[in-house]
């Protein structure tokens, strides 16, 4: 039986940076994956859905924008086979960069699903028809789509009406009719790239606000964008059954049936835990997710757990902290999670963006702030490039405005300004200081100082 110092089983983001950072600490590392390296982020998730968006938009700027630009572009067309084939060329390409990094830094890799025991002096990993052993392990298997128990759902599934987010990045064909259940992150971006590929979309959610738990403000804009460009959200309201391509929607003010071609299910993911041997550890497992402490580590000594798995922020860039917390901690070196400044980005167009406490989140918990909010039309590049817009910099202040405690963005490129916010937020950063600093013109950035100095 091989023996390592370190095993992780699970090769998402969680999984494979953890093992480049053990590696690079020099200890011996196994790798077990059932499916391919990258996880949900790079095949069905974080990647997969940007390639679409980013064909849809800069789709939905020629056919739109163009001749405001001075651009003539007739007969502009989205080729839906065409996007499709480039998700795939870029997924194999990332996950064949992956696979290098982790051959090049000579980690094990071993394929198929893995068992996990307690032994003697650690653990004893089953994968691939062999036995391993390892000091300590990182559990790192990521997350699954939620289906929720919905009459019809199953054979909805077995005949292709009814799709996860995984099936939906695959399908073939554009639907007329597409449903979309739950208003989270995914299904506010699949709805917006089907919506600009010719799909009528219809968006049901429990809730009475889009994208969760964001600033409602937020929320609010970025609804009334996405309806005025034909996306139907109908809130406060459930699915209760989806027999025969119909979903019954069960509303404040009575039932409604909503046909469609195809239904997309984006009511949440829960951790997965289908690890052979794993519930028989004792490990400590609350409301279906690894519990850990900011070390990472369960309550069993040397076993960690990073990611999904773990049900905190199921986010591939809290994965990657995670992962360095617990590979940090497992090879002697003091780490801890501070989850304050986590930031989020819907990747619609434009972007929303966030990071730290919401103005709403501030009041439930009787902090008292300041809040600063202008409009994105003082950004002369944003101006310059899409016009005037609705879009604005939202800023949550301490009492005494000294300090930044939360943001939102709803803008172009909001997504790549929000890291400065949650370095800010992260750091406590003076607001004095930002004040200070000197910021590249002409850009979309510039929007946080013009904030500060209202």
């Amino acid at each position: 039986m091989e023996s390592y110092d370190i095993a992780i089983i699970g090769g998402g983001p969680a999984g494979y940076l953890a093992a480049e950072r053990a590696a690079d600490a020099g200890k011996k590392v196994l790798l077990a994956e059932k499916r391919t390296v990258g996880g949900v982020c790079l095949n069905e998730g974080c990647i997969p859905t940007k390639t679409f968006l980013y064909s849809a938009k800069i789709f939905e700027y020629e056919d739109h924008k163009g001749k405001d630009l001075g651009l003539c572009c007739e007969n502009a067309a989205l080729d839906h086979t065409m996007v499709l084939a480039r998700k795939r060329s870029v997924v194999n390409t990332l996950v064949g960069g992956v696979s290098s990094a982790l051959t090049r830094k000579k980690v094990d890799v071993v394929r198929g699903e893995a068992g996990l025991r307690r032994a003697e002096h650690g653990f004893t990993i089953l994968c691939g028809g062999s036995s391993f052993c390892a000091e300590k392990v990182l559990l790192a298997t990521g997350s699954e789509p939620v289906i929720p128990n919905i009459p019809g759902i199953a054979g909805g599934i077995g005949d292709g009406s009814v799709l996860t987010s995984r099936e939906i990045l695959e399908l073939q064909e554009v639907p007329e009719e597409l449903v979309i259940v739950g208003a989270g992150v995914i299904g506010l971006e699949m709805a917006a790239y089907f919506n600009i590929a010719g799909s009528k979309v219809t968006v049901v959610e429990m809730l009475e606000q889009i994208g969760g738990p964001i600033d409602a403000e937020l929320s609010f804009a970025l609804q009334t964008h996405l309806e005025k460009a034909g996306i139907k959200f109908i809130l406060g309201s459930k699915v209760v059954d989806v027999s025969g391509k119909t979903a019954r929607i069960e509303t404040p003010s009575g039932n409604q049936d909503l046909p469609y071609d195809k239904l997309l299910l984006c009511v949440g993911r829960r951790p997965s835990l289908h690890i052979p041997g794993l519930s028989d550890m004792g490990l400590y497992v609350e409301r279906g997710a690894v519990s850990t402490d900011l070390h990472c580590e369960t309550n069993i000594p040397n076993l960690y757990a990073a990611g999904d798995v773990n049900g905190k922020y199921m986010l591939a860039h809290v994965a990657y902290r995670e992962a360095e917390v617990a590979i940090n901690n497992m090879t002697g070196v003091p780490d801890e999670m501070d989850y304050a400044a986590v930031p989020g980005v819907i990747y619609t167009q434009p972007e929303a963006a966030f990071c730290g406490l919401t103005e709403q989140q501030a009041d439930s918990r009787g902090i008292k702030t300041v809040v600063k909010k202008a409009t994105i039309n003082l950004s002369g590049r944003h101006v310059a490039e899409y016009g005037i817009s609705e879009g604005f910099c939202k800023l949550i202040l301490d009492e005494k405005g000294q300090t930044v405690l939360g943001a939102a963005l709803f803008c172009a490129y909001a997504s790549e300004i929000i890291y400065s916010l949650a370095l800010m937020i992260q750091n406590k950063i003076p607001v004095k200081s930002i004040r200070k600093t000197i910021f590249p013109h002409p850009t979309v950035c510039e929007i946080i100082r013009e904030v500060l100095f209202m």
